[in-house]
């Protein structure tokens, strides 16, 4: 039996709305924050980012924390991290790297679902990303709110970016490294300046069977690497963990990894 076009597309609307209002509860923490959020265009050459920034509420001048989305781009529950890592005492910045590319010259907001933005990201150029990456650490380090030190820290496909970002980028406090891999490039490894800290899932086996060959290429160009595997966690843990609907092991490891988080960037501040 044949679908008619009007049926798929309807179909197709509903399954959006499904993925969308998967994450009602990470924008209803947004909307309930009492933190300061905005919206700034970061602009380099011939780009224009729009990046998501969450001040905390200190008497202070604080920290950066650079956030780098999943492959999922710049959802609600990543810029809600970015509010949770604000409301811990830290400038928070999470830059959209598909921006521009949504079907209307937008971001990640515009893309029909989840598979399109999945697609975009995937095929963002390497240079590009650290390019925006950069910009968007630039922008931030420069703020009035800014003490001058930078963290960075990136989920599934954007822990590999944090990864990257640790080879490229000097005066970095320290790389946070969630469920994501490692550059494969000795010569890589050895330019990261910084200590680099990994959270990975135990029902992970993709990701986390790479960290013994990730350890030990850590070790031999004298870098710090110090991984954690939570047992019975599965992959983008710190976000279904955080799911009211999510598994009790991802739940565990998002509560265990969020203290640590924390615990690491007080250490390095």
């Amino acid at each position: 039996m044949t679908i008619p076009d009007k049926a798929i597309a309807f179909l197709s609307v509903l399954a959006f709305a499904s993925t969308a209002s998967a994450q009602d509860w990470a924008k209803a923490k947004l909307d309930s924050s009492p933190r300061h959020q905005e919206w700034v265009t970061v602009k380099h050459g011939d780009r224009s980012v729009q990046c998501y920034i969450v001040y905390p509420q200190v008497n202070r001048k604080a920290p950066v924390v650079l956030i780098i989305h999943e492959i999922f781009g710049l959802s609600d529950w990543a810029r809600e991290t970015a509010d949770q890592v604000a409301a811990s005492g830290y400038v928070a910045i999470a830059p959209d790297l598909v921006s521009g590319l949504g079907p209307k010259g937008g971001g990640t907001s515009e893309f029909s679902g989840r598979d399109a933005v999945v697609k975009a990201v995937s095929g963002l150029p390497a240079d590009q990303v650290m390019a925006d990456l950069n910009a968007a650490a630039d922008y931030a380090l420069a703020l009035p709110a800014s003490n001058g030190k930078l963290f960075v820290a990136g989920f599934c496909w954007g822990g590999g970016q944090s990864f990257q970002f640790a080879t490229k980028r000097s005066g970095l406090s320290a790389a946070f490294v969630f469920y994501g891999g490692a550059p494969k490039e000795f010569g890589a490894i050895a330019e990261i300046l910084c200590p680099v800290y990994g959270f990975y899932g135990g029902n992970d086996a993709r990701v986390s069977e790479t960290v013994p060959a990730t350890i030990e290429i850590m070790k031999k160009a004298g870098k710090t690497y110090e991984p954690v595997i939570y047992e019975d966690a599965g992959h983008g843990f710190m976000r279904t963990g955080e799911d009211p609907t999510g598994e009790p092991a991802n739940k565990k490891a998002y509560r265990r990894a969020w203290d640590r988080w924390r615990k690491l960037l007080q250490e390095n501040s």
